[in-house]
Formats: C-alpha cells, sequence, structure tokens
C-alpha cells in the first residue's frame, strides 16, 4: 500500500484502496462491493488472518486486507 493519504474506504465493507492505483485503472466504485469510495475515513487496520481474527468476526470482515476503522 501507498501513502495513507492517498487512501480511499468504501462506504459498506470498509476495504481501503490505494486512489491512485484506482484512478489509472479507471475504478471509481469498491472493487468487492461495487459501493461507493470516500476519502472521509479514521483509523486502520490489518486483518492477516480473518478466520482467527476476534477483531475481524466482530467487524464482519470475511477477507484478509487493510479496513477502515470509521468511514463517514
Amino acid at each position: 500500500m501507498s501513502d495513507v493519504k492517498n487512501l480511499v474506504a468504501c462506504k459498506n465493507c470498509k476495504s481501503l484502496f490505494d486512489s491512485v492505483e484506482l484512478k489509472a485503472s479507471g475504478q471509481t466504485t469498491c472493487k468487492y462491493c461495487n459501493s461507493p469510495l470516500t476519502k472521509d475515513w479514521q483509523g486502520y487496520l490489518a486483518i492477516v488472518d480473518f478466520e482467527k481474527s476476534e477483531i475481524a468476526k466482530t467487524m464482519g470482515i470475511s477477507k484478509n486486507g487493510m479496513y477502515a476503522l470509521k468511514v463517514r
């Protein structure tokens, strides 16, 4: 992942994406759930083993990756 300043979050699943990479590929919505993206998010966490992670279970995360804690 690149600089945190370049990250955007999905308003639905809270996945984080590099806005520069998305712009280059022409993607304007979330790769996973096709929801809108926003730069208005706070905090992030990395899930490396969602099956064993209590945080992932609590947040409803079902795949490894970077996620925003709060999305507006």
